[in-house]
């Protein structure tokens, strides 16, 4: 393909079923809105003569993060603006095919142009390479053929999103590559295939969504990477007992989604040593084994659906060591109270959203926390006032943040208890609920002011839909 065919593939587009071409002219005055800013510092200049193209006068840097910021379809035009431009974009180091407008390209001119763009590239290596079509039905070959092509120029990171997807063998001992994302579509209906030698001697951040079964693609892939320190692995539809395991000694990061799943409890084992984020979300419908979590910084759960409440209760026992909780739920299904929380003998950070202060008793929560220090919280249950004052709220607990506050019974009890026994306490931040009505926020207003205070140098800041005040 000569470069003129090649900028013949870059130029048309259609448009409801009829082509057109950027004629000079228009594609000059496109560019020169992008850049008019430049340009017009550029005409002040009166050490330059008028008729020196102004464009060959940008330093490279300047036009090379130009080209980065635009769409690379339109990085590309930019061949025509002059000379020095004609091949710039051919050095472009990241390649990000981001999704197109259905009435803009068709499959077969997207595929002509990202085939042109691959061959005429000129750089050492690619920073990126993109893939994310949704829309567009690329065809199996042209996407494992994309893929061959960036390995051949070194790619360090690779994000693939297509409707149908086949990797090259190529890809599976690639040298360079340091992230690698991968989405399954739903529409496939076969399985990912991955061979059985995967070697990743590069890969430190790894991010896959498979439909179902990662035992056949994703676990394959993991076994390859021998300097893996992020993981991502989401699980569109489990409805088996299939076990999941993850011993990795140089796990950083971990995050585990479900997203169906039948009432079929599976195992997740964890033997990760120097993992400091946990991240779980979507069902919880799995038992989780934690055999070496000793650096756990981070834990933060995420869920729609609590399938059985004893899951969520050996999950906290497992990251019972983490300086960090996070939890929330959108569940509408009713899960009974846990009845045991473990002791959090390292938590400085906790924050209950959702559905989760009815699963979770705040007053548990805080005599298991001694060392707890902020606190941030959704009240829509029930307070159960403590046997014995908490110690953190005795030592360390410093911040407290109460969102969607709507001025109940339990919510007064609530407050008063933590204005009245928090002795360290520095600031308390009340965020009062939507639909709560200007008279009701002002009475809410003037119980809080009443409540006698522990600490003398607590602040509160109530944060209402039609007031605001601070209060020391």
């Amino acid at each position: 393909m000569t470069f003129d065919e090649s900028m013949s593939v870059a130029t048309t587009v259609r448009v409801a079923n009829n082509q057109f071409s950027f004629h000079g002219v228009k594609m000059v005055e496109r560019w020169q809105r992008v850049v008019s800013g430049g340009m017009r510092s550029l005409k002040k200049m009166s050490s330059i003569s008028e008729n020196v193209d102004r464009l060959t006068c940008l330093p490279d840097e300047i036009i090379s993060h130009i080209l980065f910021l635009m769409p690379i379809r339109l990085a590309v035009q930019t061949s025509i603006l002059s000379k020095r431009w004609r091949y710039t974009w051919m050095l472009l180091k990241k390649l990000n095919f981001d999704e197109y407008p259905r009435h803009v390209f068709d499959r077969d001119s997207i595929s002509k142009f990202v085939d042109m763009v691959l061959e005429l590239s000129k750089t050492t290596h690619i920073e990126l390479f993109r893939l994310k079509f949704t829309y567009i039905w690329a065809r199996k070959s042209s996407v494992s053929k994309w893929i061959n092509e960036a390995i051949r120029l070194n790619v360090r990171e690779l994000n693939i999103q297509v409707v149908l997807l086949e990797l090259p063998l190529s890809l599976f001992t690639c040298k360079t590559l340091t992230k690698l994302k991968l989405v399954e579509s739903c529409y496939e209906t076969g399985v990912l295939e991955v061979p059985s030698l995967v070697i990743f001697p590069c890969l430190k951040t790894l991010d896959i969504r498979v439909r179902s079964k990662p035992s056949l693609n994703a676990f394959k892939l993991i076994s390859g990477c021998s300097v893996l320190e992020r993981l991502l692995l989401e699980v569109t539809w489990r409805n088996d007992e299939e076990e999941y395991s993850f011993s990795i000694p140089t796990l950083k990061r971990l995050e585990v989604r479900t997203l169906k799943c039948t009432s079929v409890i599976n195992k997740v084992v964890l033997n990760v040593p120097n993992l400091e984020h946990f991240i779980v979300g979507g069902i919880l419908c799995s038992l989780f084994v934690m055999e070496d979590l000793s650096n756990l910084v981070a834990a933060t759960f995420s869920f729609n659906e609590i399938r059985f409440s004893h899951l969520m209760n050996e999950l906290l026992d497992g990251v019972s060591g983490a300086k960090s909780l996070s939890c929330s739920t959108t569940s509408t299904l009713e899960v009974p109270l846990i009845p045991h929380v473990p002791e959090f003998r390292n938590l400085k950070y906790l924050r209950l959203e959702g559905s989760c202060c009815g699963l979770l008793s705040i007053s548990q929560l805080l005599e298991s926390t001694s060392e707890l220090e902020h606190l941030y919280v959704e009240r829509e249950s029930s307070w159960i006032e403590p046997e014995m004052i908490p110690t953190c709220m005795h030592l360390t607990l410093r911040t407290i943040i109460i969102k969607k506050c709507k001025g109940q019974k339990w919510d007064l009890q609530f407050l008063e208890y933590i204005l009245g026994n928090s002795e360290v306490l520095k600031t308390l931040t009340i965020i009062t609920s939507e639909n709560l009505r200007s008279i009701e926020e002002i009475r809410l207003c003037v119980r809080l002011l009443g409540f006698p205070r522990a600490s003398r140098s607590c602040e509160i800041h109530f944060v209402g839909n039609s007031s605001h005040f601070t209060s020391n």
